[in-house]
This record gives structure tokens, C-alpha cells and sequence, in this order.
């Protein structure tokens, strides 16, 4: 499972120009699932999220995460971080997991954030969508969970 964890001070995700999805201070994820990844994938990379430190404190050190400074999360569904491009130009998503298992832990990981105590909002899975964000800092960190276990 891949996250592109972003830093915001505002993000939302729309469908037809109908906000589905918003937040203040907080992080943008979008998640990427593969074949192989399960719930162990997904709650791992929800909690070290929900944990993830890259907020300010006092010093200006980044110290503090979402839920010290008052934040919420958006999480949108983005099988693209699973296209391969090391043959030609059009990427390949054969890598990215299938519809109904990604949405499963796509669901699964979101339910997690919340139960980590945090506002979590999220985008519509398998929608074309519009994200907006500013990205403070910028401050964007990958992670990976096969890079974990």
C-alpha cells in the first residue's frame, strides 16, 4: 500500500463540482493499493499517518501531529501510484489492486484514521474526482508499506 501524505492548510475533493470531501489544517493522503496488501497493510499505514509528526511546535521544530494541532485528514483514493512507466510512456496499472479489494481497504484504512480519534473526510472510490490543496510548507512525505514489512 502507497500514501502520498501531504501537509495542508486547506484541501477538498469534488465530483461534478459537488464537494464530497474537505479539511482545514490538516493532511491530504491519497492511497494506493496493490494485490497483495491486506489489513495489516492498511492499519499500519493508518496509524503511523494518524502518528505522523510534521507539524510546528513553539520552536518551529516539526514535532506536533494532526491530532495536536486541531486537524482532520482527507484521504482519496488514487490507484495512478501504482502505475509503472519503466516501459514506455503509458503507464501500466497492472500492479494496482482490483476495484473491490481496494476499496475495501481503502474503507478499512479510513475507519482507522477515525478510530485513531481523528475527522477524517473522504473522496469517492472509483470517481473521476477534482482535489484541491495548498500544500503548507510544502511539506509531502511517501510511504510505503512494503518497504516496511
Amino acid at each position: 500500500m502507497r500514501a502520498v501524505v501531504q501537509r495542508v492548510s486547506r484541501a477538498q475533493v469534488a465530483i461534478d463540482g459537488e464537494i464530497v470531501g474537505e479539511v482545514g489544517r490538516g493532511l491530504l493522503v491519497l492511497l494506493g493499493v496493490t494485490h497483495a496488501d491486506t489489513e495489516v497493510d492498511a492499519g499500519y499505514l493508518a496509524d503511523k499517518i494518524a502518528g505522523l509528526r510534521v507539524f510546528e511546535d513553539e520552536n518551529g521544530k516539526m514535532n506536533l501531529d494532526t491530532a495536536a494541532v486541531g486537524g482532520g485528514i482527507l484521504v482519496v483514493s488514487q490507484f495512478t501510484l501504482y502505475g509503472d512507466v519503466r516501459r514506455g510512456k503509458r503507464p501500466s496499472f497492472d500492479a494496482a489492486a482490483k476495484p473491490e479489494h481496494a476499496r475495501q481497504l481503502y474503507e478499512y484504512f479510513a475507519e482507522r484514521i477515525r478510530a485513531a480519534g481523528l475527522p477524517c473526510q473522504t473522496g469517492r472510490f472509483q470517481e473521476m474526482m477534482e482535489v484541491e490543496l495548498v500544500n503548507d510548507g510544502p511539506v509531502t512525505i511517501l510511504l510505503d508499506s512494503a518497504k516496511i514489512f
